[in-house]
Parts: structure tokens; sequence; C-alpha cells
């Protein structure tokens, strides 16, 4: 071509110099530090007390974490990383198969790119110079929905494996939970 080999370098280094790209490493910094800090643990047990009680408790108190935890990670990754673990460890105390725990913890950390703030929303938006916030807007409900229904089949999956259900948390219980994950929500 007739262009100068400077100006493609050039216009390679100012396609990253957006400074809505700086958004994804900091998701990704924010998931990890929340890991480290025992902040999921909370997270997780504020959703145990919130649904633990429903047919399915602890794999519905999953789907709840990453709901929560979407709205600060933005990223499936980092939802599956961040809180993977966590879940997968209390399904499997709880007598959950190792199959259905992983599977539930897969499907929900998928909630994460739809749920805001999103990784691919903040790259569509700076790609395609539309309103991060409109797309922000757009995706907090189609999240929910797609929770609602896998929280809907983890209890009808529930059903299937005879999975033991927890006693319904006392009203002081629920409180020191939410109390306890405020600093993280």
């Amino acid at each position: 071509t007739d262009l100068p080999i400077a100006l493609t370098i050039q216009r390679t280094f100012y396609g990253i110099h957006d400074f809505t790209l700086l958004a994804i490493p900091l998701f990704v910094l924010a998931g990890n530090v929340m890991n480290i800090s025992g902040v999921t643990n909370r997270i997780l047990k504020f959703a145990n007390a919130l649904v633990g009680h429903t047919r399915g408790g602890l794999a519905n108190a999953n789907v709840v974490a990453s709901i929560i935890f979407s709205g600060m990670s933005g990223s499936a990754l980092a939802d599956a990383g961040g809180l993977g673990t966590v879940e997968i460890e209390a399904m499997r105390r709880g007598g959950y198969p190792k199959k259905f725990a992983v599977g539930v913890t897969g499907a929900s950390a998928t909630i994460g790119p739809i749920i805001p703030p999103s990784i691919p929303l903040v790259i569509y938006g700076a790609i395609a110079e539309v309103s991060v916030g409109a797309l922000f807007l757009a995706g907090f409900l189609p999240g929910l929905v797609m929770g609602v229904c896998l929280m809907i089949y983890v209890s009808w999956e529930a059903r299937k494996l005879n999975v033991e259900q927890q006693p319904t948390p006392t009203l002081v219980i629920l409180v020191k939970a939410a109390w306890e994950a405020l600093p993280a929500v």
C-alpha cells in the first residue's frame, strides 16, 4: 500500500488508547480483590440466607450470588473464577452431585456479561459509539429474567435429585448476613 509504516503503527496504538477499554482490567482486578478479601464468601452467605430455604437452596443461592457478583465484575470468567470455587465446594458439602454443582456454576456465570456493568457492553459501546449507559439499562432486565429462569430449572432439578432443604432463616440471621454483605454490595 501507499501508507507509510509509521502511520500504520500509530493507528494501531491509537485504537488501544481509548479510556473506556480501561474498564476491562479494572473489572477483573475488582473481582480478584473481592475473592482474595473474602467478599465472595459474604456474598454467597447472603444469597444463601435469601433463598437457601427454597427447594435446591444452595444451587439457587449460587445463581443469586452470581447475579450480585456480576453487578461488580462484568465478566463470566471473573464470576466463575471468583465465586466458582466457593460455590462448588459449598454445593458439594450440601450433597449436590459434582456435575450438577459445576453445571449450575457455569450457567450462572454466563449472567455476568448481561447484567451491567458488563465488559462486552463496554466494548460494544466503545466500538459502535453507542451509549454505554443505555446498553447497561437494556441488559439489566434480561439478566434478571435469565437468573429467575435458571432458578426455576434448578428447583425442578433439585426435586428430582431429592436434595435436602435447609431450614428457613430467622430475621436475625437474614439481617446479619445482609449487614456482612453490605460492603460488597
